[in-house]
């Protein structure tokens, strides 16, 4: 039963957020007269199938984990040679065909709609389940380690630390992620103490040493809608930078790559999740969609990234990016997001049968 509770979890944890991401580049190819081909959720066979009435197979596939839109004559991007050669029928409706603006509009669009969910599911909860999604824990120091970083810059128990460089400080959780951001160098941090503003500088050290006040705390309230239009927008704006600075601290070898985790992760979270309730269930699918809307902007080919990286270097270079060398760099980018499907997938399996 638990198994089974699970793998439905994930099927509408992914679901949702492949078919939001996958609706933003359909219904932006529709806007800008493209045609659509395939709207598909998951890969392989199809179990289900039908025809709209412009000529677009929907379908949902036996491998639900992922998905994609066939767009018309996207795979000519790199091939203009081919798209000339197309009679002026055959253009109608082909990707090349839409102005470069309207391009970039189609691919960044799926990106667009993750955000735009997770902001959506963030005001809600932040309206009527605020305890998910409003961290309680104030950033008030409950205690100093002796001769660390923060006792040495003169950091007391129980100041209130309330912005770290440009970063505003408002909970413990985002005080912990703009000390992530200023791991290699000095952070210009200001506190009150009493009725005192005193500002202080943090040298660069794994850890600061300083401990929460765990009985400062500040229990949600429900917002208003404006007021919870805000958070959420913060909130979803807080998750991003927080998984932008986790993979930048992968690359750079500063955090290690056994904390990425494969489907069998977001299966188990998921599972968890819809046990915990519907609005915990609503919380996770916001921030994996976050997340998908981060790593889609990675810059490789095969990612909307990269082709928005494309389309802005040839409206500056004033050239197409087309032949050998380009499919070359797609072929990369297809090893690369392969190799990190294997990385996930090895850590996960590692760390269920203990590998």
């Amino acid at each position: 039963m638990q198994i089974l509770l699970t793998i439905v979890a994930l099927l509408i944890v992914l679901g949702v957020v492949v078919f939001v991401h996958e609706l933003g580049h359909f219904l932006a190819a529709r806007w800008a007269g493209v045609r659509v081909d395939t709207f598909s959720i998951g890969f392989g066979p199809a179990i289900v199938k039908w025809h709209d009435k412009r000529g677009t197979l929907w379908k949902i596939a036996c491998l639900p984990l992922g998905g994609y839109v066939s767009i018309y004559g996207q795979e000519d991007m790199f091939n203009r040679k081919k798209y000339a050669d197309l009679s002026p029928e055959k253009k109608r409706g082909h990707y090349l065909s839409a102005p470069a603006w309207k391009q970039f509009i189609i691919i960044g669009a799926g990106v667009f709609m993750n955000f735009l969910l997770a902001w959506g599911i963030y005001t809600s909860l932040f309206m009527f389940q605020p305890r998910l999604v409003g961290n309680s824990q104030l950033p008030v120091i409950g205690q100093v380690i002796q001769e660390s970083v923060a006792f040495n810059a003169g950091i007391r128990s129980g100041d209130t630390i309330v912005r770290i460089d440009d970063e505003k400080i408002s909970n413990w959780g985002e005080l912990i992620l703009a000390k992530e951001l200023a791991s290699n160098r000095e952070a210009d941090v200001l506190i009150v103490r009493g009725d005192e503003l005193i500002n202080v500088k943090l040298a660069p050290a794994e850890r600061w040493g300083m401990v929460a006040d765990g009985a400062r705390r500040a229990d949600p309230e429900r917002q208003s809608l404006f007021r919870a239009m805000y958070s959420g927008a913060r909130k979803t704006y807080y998750e991003s930078k927080t998984l932008v600075v986790v993979l930048k601290q992968i690359i750079t070898g500063e955090r290690s790559s056994e904390q990425l985790g494969s489907f069998i992760t977001i299966a188990e979270y998921s599972g968890k999740a819809m046990l915990a309730g519907f609005f915990t269930l609503l919380s996770l699918i916001a921030l994996l969609s976050v997340n998908l809307g981060v790593l889609n902007l990675l810059p490789l080919p095969v990612l909307d990234g990269g082709y928005l990286l494309i389309l802005i270097i040839e409206a500056i270079t004033r050239r197409k990016l087309q032949g050998r060398g380009m499919e070359i760099a797609i072929m990369v980018g297809w090893l690369l997001i392969l190799g990190l499907f294997a990385l996930t997938m090895w850590n996960d399996l590692a760390r269920v049968f203990g590998l």
